[in-house]
């Protein structure tokens, strides 16, 4: 009989944060991140403006862009939530408990990002791609938060 071939479970949760980012409005980088816990999805979060609240593409594009910014600088001047932060948001929403979590997210979390995983208690971050934050990783060192680049199998 032959054997079936499934994804290994980093290779799982890392496929489902692409299709999470999917559902990304900005318009430099779309993001997507998932909460796990036990090998259970407890928050899924993309980036995108606070609810309610218009799409760059509705209001003309990125301002960002428009100012001529480069890609990891002033983040603060961006109107998405980081999707880092809208799986956290979502948690709390939803009354879920984190503490303890692994994070796949598409990219490598910004510094503040990384602030906000180490209070709510992540213990390990599993990243695509990105620019890693030297700031971000420094300080999840400190924490002692793993850090790892995710490397898919061979199939």
């Amino acid at each position: 009989m032959k054997q079936l071939k499934r994804p290994s479970w980093d290779e799982y949760f890392m496929e489902i944060t692409d299709l999470v980012a999917t559902r990304a409005t900005c318009l430099r980088r779309k993001v997507g991140a998932i909460l796990v816990k036990d090998r259970r999805i407890l928050a899924t979060g993309y980036n995108g403006p606070p609810k309610g609240v218009p799409h760059c593409d509705e209001l003309g594009g990125c301002l960002r862009e428009k100012l001529n910014i480069p890609s990891g600088e002033r983040m603060e001047l961006s109107r998405a939530v980081h999707a880092e932060q809208n799986a956290i948001i979502q948690a709390a929403i939803m009354g879920t408990n984190i503490d303890g979590a692994t994070l796949y997210v598409t990219n490598h979390p910004c510094f503040i990002c990384a602030k906000m995983l180490i209070n709510v208690g992540v213990k390990k971050i599993i990243y695509k791609e990105g620019y890693p934050d030297e700031y971000a990783e420094k300080i999840l060192k400190e924490a002692d938060v793993k850090i790892v680049k995710f490397t898919p199998s061979d199939k």
